[in-house]
């Protein structure tokens, strides 16, 4: 690019570049959500479809950036976790921030007809997103643990809330009364009690979000002569489980380990040919 006695204005510019070898947590949150559900219709206190489109939109995200390790999301917000070696963007914080929010909320758009197919969107929604740096593998397990624990809280209130209006007849503000100073005990009692409602049977879509990895299946590839072979594809599985105990970790030890060695890439890649040749084997003739 030609030079010109105007680019001086460049040394304006703000070096946002975040600290290397630590973890980059993108979170994205829905902005007036509140006037947003409301006019679109949503269940309370949980609309399925628009939980599922939110996955949807984060798994597009994922797609598209393939330095997001993990994503956790509850209600109208999003966390996505990049891994530590990550140079996407040159870390720049102002780059991360407004990809994400943009690519986030352009796939909430692109397939809201897919979950709300008689519902036409009738106001364009909104994210404002935040990059927040963590040193450690353990404050970055703190933070998704700080996430979670927050989505049960949320859900158990919303649902004693929305049973003591809908099927309590209360109003929202002698709800909110009758809420007030509850602990977790209280509200299960209440829900139980009063309406019939286990809250450990209530969907973990509800109670504990929902948790984005990376993952590989088997699909058959027909080549030219429409001779079908097995390969390995990447894929963005969505699960619904506790993250703040060990056994999710102890399970995905690939999450937190970082980048693989090339010993180690090559050990996966024989392995992965293995399964493949193995399925190859396995299945019936065409």
């Amino acid at each position: 690019m030609a030079k010109s006695q105007y680019e001086y204005v460049r040394n304006f510019e703000t070096d946002d570049r975040l600290l290397p070898s630590t973890w980059l947590v993108v979170r994205i949150d829905g902005q007036g959500f509140t006037k947003f559900t409301a006019k679109h219709g949503f269940v309370k206190p949980n609309d399925i479809r628009a939980l599922q489109l939110m996955n949807r939109a984060a798994a597009a995200v994922m797609d598209c950036m393939d330095e997001i390790v993990l994503s956790y999301g509850e209600s109208d917000e999003y966390s996505f976790v990049f891994s530590k070696e990550t140079r996407a963007y040159e870390r720049r914080a102002s780059k991360l921030t407004t990809l994400i929010a943009s690519r986030f909320t352009s796939a909430y758009v692109f397939h809201w007809p897919e979950f709300f197919l008689s519902t036409p969107l009738q106001l364009p929604p909104a994210f404002d997103a935040r990059v927040v740096v963590y040193p450690s593998d353990r404050i970055l397990r703190d933070y998704l643990c700080w996430r979670q624990a927050d989505c049960h809280i949320n859900n158990m209130y919303n649902t004693c809330f929305w049973a003591l209006v809908d099927k309590g007849g209360m109003s929202p503000q002698d709800a909110e009364k009758r809420l007030s100073g509850t602990l977790s005990a209280d509200k299960n009692e209440l829900l139980f009690a009063d309406f019939g409602i286990n809250y450990n049977d209530e969907p973990e879509i509800f109670r504990k979000g929902s948790v984005l990895i990376r993952g590989k299946e088997l699909v058959d590839v027909p080549d030219s002569q429409g001779v079908v072979t097995k390969r390995t594809h990447g894929v963005v599985l969505t699960l619904h489980c506790d993250i703040i105990r060990d056994k999710f970790w102890n399970e995905h030890p690939e999450i937190l380990r970082g980048k693989p060695t090339r010993a180690e890439r090559r050990q996966e890649s024989r392995a992965q040919r293995a399964r493949e040749l193995a399925a190859q084997d396995a299945a019936p003739p065409s």
